[in-house]
């Protein structure tokens, strides 16, 4: 025993772990802020390093590196620079055979013999752990010259916890649990945000910027994986009829196929020579049996019109554009070597038209391995975030990638876009109108193609078009509305700044090489800067602000931020034409937008300091909320099941982490039954439209935009019709939330909260809302449920347990913990609001900044406590960072029926020194919604001093 002491006061002295010296175990060192665990010839783990550092008491860090790699010195693009300066007191706690390392909000367990490392909460509770690592986990691999290697690693999840966040992805899917995929890679309507979030209060920050595939791993299977069956019944392939899609007795070619796999341009030859797809309707008709049992989920990748049915049963019926392809799933239970019946009737949209099938086998030890695998890196690098609940996470993951600054106060009022206003008259008639209707609105926006043709790059207006882009943004100022811009990191050849660019190095030159055009005019030959290249970066911004913001222009809409080179060519290629100046492409894939926000956001701070800056993005990526950017679904296609799509899309997007976030109400694409459309067609058009304002009403950003059709409300369906009538209601109900959801907006700078909020968020215990797809909370008052279909007037709605519920236009109640035919009539969509909460409702405005919210009504929803916190300030600078604001505590207890209106904390220049509160108590007594006559309150005045109003 005395020797045993002694060894272990050497071991401890040399920082050297005793059963490394006892058991012939790895060794370990302990550092300031964690420990460094050396594998060599351990028979029962593969040789490696392993770091594990306390970022804070909440995050700590592991990197896994193969044996005798040093670890990488490059700066992270997604951290904050002051991400690990400060000390964190920890313990490290070695048992025979296990290493702890202790905080007080985390514990990590390291088994020594495995390497395995797991995690468990403050109060001892297991969260989740590492499966072993092996071979696969580093496989050497280089590019263009940078070495590297393919990393992969897994996690045991419990089977019945949810997993959210990875960004935004347009496959309908919430949970990510139980077998689901999803690649992270940037796209035009596809998000990589490679944070994952979970219902046990954990998140996994995945520090790689490369392609990713998150969740199932395993590779997707071809559709000849699937034994395969002709039409007659032979063994092999589908019957592919290529017919003429007006006349179906018109056969052009019929063909075996067992690989459906027309994915890029590239692919294009595999059609059958001499059809013209554009005049085609391909059938796909025959039988498949899987080799497994369980579920499988079929994705599609398309354009055009698509069909599918399995044993006579239509499940999917979608469309897109051709030059767009769309994506979805189809989760299907098969039965091992059983033949099911299958059909695809496909309608190309365009003599280039893409569908590829492949197919995900069912999940392998029920479905709990959620695992991430990205294409380069140096280590595998990820970050684990703890917290008290989901809220508490992501304020984690902001501490260390950065908080979201407050968007401007306008940014909180509607916007109006087009693509695209065609002159500087057609603009200014559009505001104008707005105002002669008195329809509320705050933002315009001018999308792409002001410049002149071949001056892509130049951000400087077509002076044919838009003679006096000065005195047009000063028109609008007048009117009170501010102006949004595209600008796009895309240069042409012929463009009047691309010999600056190509000159300093800053361009990527191999598209300009390859030829590639773009689609203005007859084309002309483009590329993109260099965002990784500081100069490129601050050139861009000096552009931008001698010829866009030095003239007023007040947002920035950063178009093609993956950058979109060309739509539809293949990785691989996308990867040759992209050669950051730091690195490989394959290195760095994702990180383009992020740099891009960066370049935007940091010179107009230094430019005008006080101004706050505003970017809407159509990619993003880990970090980029610091850089005040917003991101929204890219070219979605105008049809319902696309409509429905965001909604996961969206909730999603913000349980990465990643708060301020929207979508082209209306859908950007549409099918051409819409542009010269009978009545019926018309009809849809608006009922369409009028389903899609409701529910972009809930939103962090309400923006109306698309191709033809114009978009306008007024565009789009007389005064007298429902549609412009619903339109119209939702936007007024925008502004009458305005204290409401600039509140929010507080929040999400202040306490790191998410507007959009997944049902998990707020009821973590009813595991029965960790699929739901298709409704969410905005704020913590109001349940959101979009009509998604057309000619409904009522919708299923689930409303979470635990609480009463109350229909936000009638105040009727609701017990919570049931599914509810919900009323949903033309002009209004179902929304309840959570018993328990304070709601206040403001006046009428034409803009946001038109009145402060002098006159507010509290509606105070009965059956729990409740408390909200007004949050006031300047609304258009950074005062708020110095502290220049206004908190008004307002807090109900259910028990005595009272609401304390607190003291207020703070003050700002242009504050509201007192004002007028009329508080309602909503209960089944009083059951009164918002499209009633709101009487029977209690009017008080404050002047900021507290005071209690007595309800009950």
């Amino acid at each position: 025993m005395f020797l045993r002491r002694v060894l272990l006061g050497l071991v401890l002295l040399s920082g050297m772990s005793l059963a490394a010296q006892t058991a012939g175990l790895p060794s370990y060192q302990k550092t300031q802020t964690g420990v460094h665990v050396v594998y060599r010839s351990v028979p029962s783990a593969i040789d490696q390093d392993i770091y594990l550092d306390f970022i804070n008491e909440q995050v700590i860090r592991v990197r896994v590196l193969p044996p005798g790699n040093e670890l990488p010195r490059q700066k992270s693009f997604i951290l904050l620079d002051s991400v690990g300066s400060k000390p964190v007191e920890f313990n490290v706690v070695e048992k025979p055979d296990t290493l702890f390392l202790k905080s007080s909000a985390l514990t990590a367990k390291l088994v020594l013999a495995s390497g395995r490392i797991h995690f468990f909460d403050a109060k001892g509770k297991l969260l989740v752990g590492e499966t072993k690592r092996g071979q696969q986990s580093f496989q050497a691999d280089a590019y263009n010259g940078d070495s590297f290697y393919a990393i992969k690693q897994g996690f045991q999840v419990d089977k019945n916890e949810g997993l959210f966040g990875l960004g935004q992805h347009q496959n309908g899917v919430m949970n990510y649990n139980n077998g689901r995929r999803v690649t992270l890679l940037q796209y035009n309507t596809e998000i990589a945000v490679p944070f994952l979030l979970s219902s046990k209060n954990y998140g996994i920050l995945w520090h790689n910027y490369a392609i990713t595939v998150a969740g199932d791993t395993r590779p997707l299977m071809p559709l000849n994986a699937f034994k395969l069956f002709s039409k007659t019944g032979q063994k092999g392939w589908l019957t592919a009829s290529y017919v003429n899609k007006e006349d179906e007795s018109e056969i052009y070619v019929t063909r075996p196929e067992s690989d459906i796999d027309y994915n890029y341009l590239t692919d294009q030859h595999k059609y059958p020579e001499g059809v013209q797809l554009s005049q085609a309707k391909v059938i796909y008709e025959g039988g498949i049996a899987s080799p497994y049992e369980g579920l499988h989920y079929v994705h599609f990748k398309y354009s055009g019109y698509i069909k599918v049915w399995i044993d006579g049963k239509l499940l999917q019926d979608r469309w897109r554009e051709a030059w767009n392809p769309g994506t979805f799933e189809l989760p299907v239970s098969l039965e091992k070597d059983k033949h099911y019946k299958v059909k695809i009737e496909w309608i190309p949209s365009g003599d280039e038209c893409y569908f590829t099938l492949n197919w995900q086998r069912p999940a392998e030890t029920g479905g709990t391995q959620f695992g991430f695998q990205s294409e380069a890196g140096d280590a595998i690098d990820y970050f684990f975030v703890g917290g008290e609940d989901m809220d508490d996470v992501i304020s984690g993951y902001r501490q260390i990638t950065g908080k979201a600054p407050i968007m401007p106060i306008w940014s909180f009022g509607f916007w109006q876009s087009r693509e695209r206003y065609k002159t500087q008259l057609e603009l200014e008639e559009v505001a104008a109108t707005f105002r002669e209707r008195q329809i509320p609105i705050d933002n315009i926006v001018q999308d792409w193609s002001y410049w002149q043709p071949q001056d892509w790059g130049s951000h400087a207006f077509d002076s044919t078009r838009f003679p006096d882009p000065a005195g047009m943004i000063n028109s609008l100022h007048a009117k009170n509305m501010n102006l949004m811009i595209s600008v796009w990191p895309k240069i042409n050849e012929e463009s009047s700044v691309y010999k600056q660019y190509r000159d300093q190095g800053w361009l990527y030159m191999r598209n300009i090489y390859d030829g590639r055009k773009d689609w203005i005019g007859n084309g002309y030959t483009s590329t993109f800067y260099d965002v990784y290249n500081q100069d490129a970066r601050k050139a861009f911004w000096d552009q931008m602000n001698d010829k866009l913001f030095s003239i007023g222009v007040d947002a920035w809409w950063m178009d093609a931020s993956e950058p979109d080179l060309h739509s539809n060519i293949s990785i691989d290629e996308r990867k040759s034409v992209v050669q950051p100046s730091v690195g490989s492409s394959v290195r760095y894939y994702n990180t383009y937008p992020l740099l891009n926000a960066k370049g935007i956001y940091e010179g107009q701070r230094d430019q005008d300091p006080n101004k706050r800056v505003f970017i809407l993005t159509r990619s993003f990526f880990a970090g980029q909320q610091r850089y005040a950017a917003a991101a929204w679904s890219g070219d979605i296609a105008s049809t319902w099941e696309d409509m429905r799509d965001q909604i996961s899309a969206g909730v999603n997007f913000s349980m990465s982490g990643t708060p301020y976030w929207t979508m082209d109400a209306g859908g950007f694409l549409a099918q051409q039954k819409y542009y010269d459309p009978s009545k019926a067609d018309l009809e849809e058009w608006r009922e369409l439209n009028a389903r899609w304002y409701q529910y972009g009403a809930f939103l962090p950003l309400f923006r109306a935009h698309g191709q033809y059709p114009e978009r306008e409300p007024f565009a789009i369906a007389p005064e007298d019709h429902p549609a412009y009538r619903s339109m119209l209601y939702y936007i007024k109900l925008r502004y009458k939330l305005l204290s409401y959801n600039y509140s929010l907006g507080g929040m999400t700078y202040f306490n790191d909260y998410s507007m959009i909020r997944g049902l998990a968020m707020d009821f973590p215990k009813d595991e029965s809302v960790y699929n739901i797809n298709d409704q969410y909370m905005w704020g913590p008052s109001l349940l959101v449920n979009p009509v998604t279909e057309k000619d409904k007037t009522s919708r299923p709605v689930y409303l979470p347990q635990g609480t009463t519920w109350y229909n936000l236009y009638s105040g009727e109640s609701y017990k919570g913990g049931q599914r509810i035919d919900a009323p949903a009539p033309y002009e209004r969509i179902p929304v309840f609001v959570k018993g328990g909460s304070i709601l206040p409702i403001g006046e009428d405005l034409q803009y946001t900044t038109e009145k402060r919210q002098k006159d507010l009504t509290l509606l105070v929803y009965d059956g729990a406590d409740a408390e909200f916190v007004l949050y006031e300030d300047a609304g258009i600078n950074y005062e708020y960072e110095k502290g220049r604001y206004a908190l008004i505590d307002l807090k109900y207890d259910a028990a005595s029926g009272q609401l304390i209106i607190g003291h207020r904390k703070g003050e700002f220049q242009g504050m509201l020194k007192s004002r007028t509160f009329n508080v309602v108590l909503i209960n089944d007594q009083n059951g009164i919604g918002i499209d009633k006559e709101i009487n029977g309150g209690k009017t008080v005045k404050y002047s900021g001093k507290a005071l209690t109003v007595k309800l009950k």
